[in-house]
């Protein structure tokens, strides 16, 4: 099914996890943080880029295995779909819910919430199409693996812009 699609995956799968290892420089940023401030801010903004850099990753390495069954492919990719989709409804309720002085933004709302839940949805709809059609699935798939990736680079640089530049 993945064919013709090995660098790609190697590409997107190597950024992820060259990202998840930036994400734990990124984190020592919000050290001096007042501890409940840094404890919200870990669920809210850290640990959801983390999980999309994860999903990246875990797609890209049953696209690049060899000889991986299409029940198998469909099975762990709608489940990447199913988490995604709840761990972003659950940081959507989580960022709307915070009421105090770092009141996020719209665009907080947007790329750490509402978005990566549309494009988990996406993924639900490739994993899907996996049973029906095969070839348009993996384009399908790699369009929303490139799609978590960009969100969460943009979310992951918004984060360490913001914990540079905040005063103590």
């Amino acid at each position: 099914m993945f064919g013709d699609w090995e660098n790609f995956y190697l590409i997107v799968g190597g950024a992820a996890g060259a990202l998840i290892g930036v994400m734990f420089v990124v984190t020592t940023l919000s050290a001096g943080l007042e501890q409940n401030r840094a404890s919200r801010g870990a669920r809210v903004y850290i640990t959801p880029i983390v999980f999309h850099f994860a999903i990246v990753l875990i797609v890209s390495a049953i696209a690049v295995t060899p000889g991986l069954p299409i029940e198998a492919i469909a099975a762990v990719v709608g489940l990447c779909a199913l988490l995604g989709l709840t761990y972003s409804l659950v940081t959507t309720m989580r960022i709307f819910a915070i009421q105090d002085l770092d009141l996020p933004d719209w665009e907080d709302k947007i790329f750490y919430g509402i978005l990566p839940a549309i494009v988990y949805l996406s993924l639900a709809g490739s994993a899907a199409a996996v049973w029906f059609a095969p070839m348009m699935a993996a384009l399908s798939i790699a369009i929303v693996m490139l799609a978590i990736l960009l969100v969460g680079i943009r979310n992951a640089w918004d984060l360490a812009t913001y914990l540079v530049i905040r005063k103590p």
